[in-house]
């Protein structure tokens, strides 16, 4: 279980995830992917950064098994990670491409609603499933990835956008073979690091200063009112009738609502804040 960097090509360094079974991230995960992604965008010979993971899919958001097991000091990190993670994607002093495989949950809405651009395999979904865990989170980034309108809809429901769909409303540059999908991000990048590195931090941080929202206060916000429903107790009835629903039957790789059940209802709270989580296979 890792992030690692490397640098395929003279300009370009590619920040690969790899926590498997399905890249659900702990606390320690998403704080050196933040780390890896902003020391990237430091190297002054990089140029552009691409985000990329191992696996069947590109992120299922938060390890509830670790929340289960610690508690809330656990929660609280994953907080923070995510806040972090996704300000370290926005706040790259260089571009950041994201490659997108499979499903891209939660968290992985965070990421790649803060990348400067996606290219996504035919078999990526992408979607907040927050409301159907107790959660809250990460509209911030999905609104950047889809029309107001939509992101509501998709939010309410919990329901997934194909790739294509993404490509449709303009936010997924390039959709290709999963096979291809390295090479492609990988094309991307080297236009984008023909550029002068110098202009190019100075036009990511132009770009950056004329979005009219703050992504990291506003995701900051929507955390709060994941704290509330934790606070409330609401969080915790949620999740326990998500697990005698029988969805979680294959669970055990990103957390089960029947764990979350076997402890004491102040550790059961928010085993999933702000940041979105994945209980069960998100595949399947």
């Amino acid at each position: 279980m890792s992030v690692s960097t490397s640098s395929p090509e003279k300009g370009i360094s590619v920040v690969t995830v790899d926590f498997p079974p399905v890249n659900a991230l702990p606390v320690r995960g998403w704080f050196e992917l933040a780390e890896a992604v902003r020391g990237a965008g430091r190297d002054p010979e990089v140029r552009c950064v691409v985000l990329g993971a191992e696996g069947r899919g590109f992120n299922a958001g938060v390890d509830i098994k670790e929340i289960q097991a610690v508690g809330q000091s656990a929660l609280i990190g994953a907080n923070h990670g995510c806040a972090e993670a996704f300000a370290a994607v926005y706040e790259c002093e260089v571009p950041v491409v994201a490659a997108v495989q499979g499903f891209c949950l939660g968290g992985g809405i965070g990421l790649v609603g803060n990348a400067d651009a996606i290219v996504a395999s035919q078999d990526a979904t992408f979607g907040l499933p927050e409301l159907d865990r107790g959660a809250l989170g990460a509209a911030t980034h999905l609104a950047r990835l889809v029309p107001r309108h939509l992101m509501r809809a998709l939010y309410y429901t919990s329901r997934t956008a194909t790739a294509a769909e993404l490509r449709a409303h303009g936010s997924v540059w390039r959709v290709v073979p999963r096979a291809v999908l390295p090479s492609a991000a990988l094309e991307l990048a080297r236009e984008i690091a023909a550029k002068n590195g110098r202009l190019l931090r100075l036009a990511k941080a132009a770009i950056n200063g004329i979005d009219p929202v703050d992504v990291r206060r506003s995701y900051r916000f929507e955390q709060g009112f994941t704290f509330e429903a934790n606070l409330s107790g609401l969080a915790d009835e949620i999740r326990d009738r998500f697990g005698t629903a029988g969805r979680a039957g294959a669970a055990g790789k990103a957390g089960t609502a029947g764990a979350a059940k076997a402890r004491p209802p102040a550790e059961r709270r928010g085993a999933a804040e702000g940041s979105g989580v994945v209980e069960g296979d998100p595949g399947e």
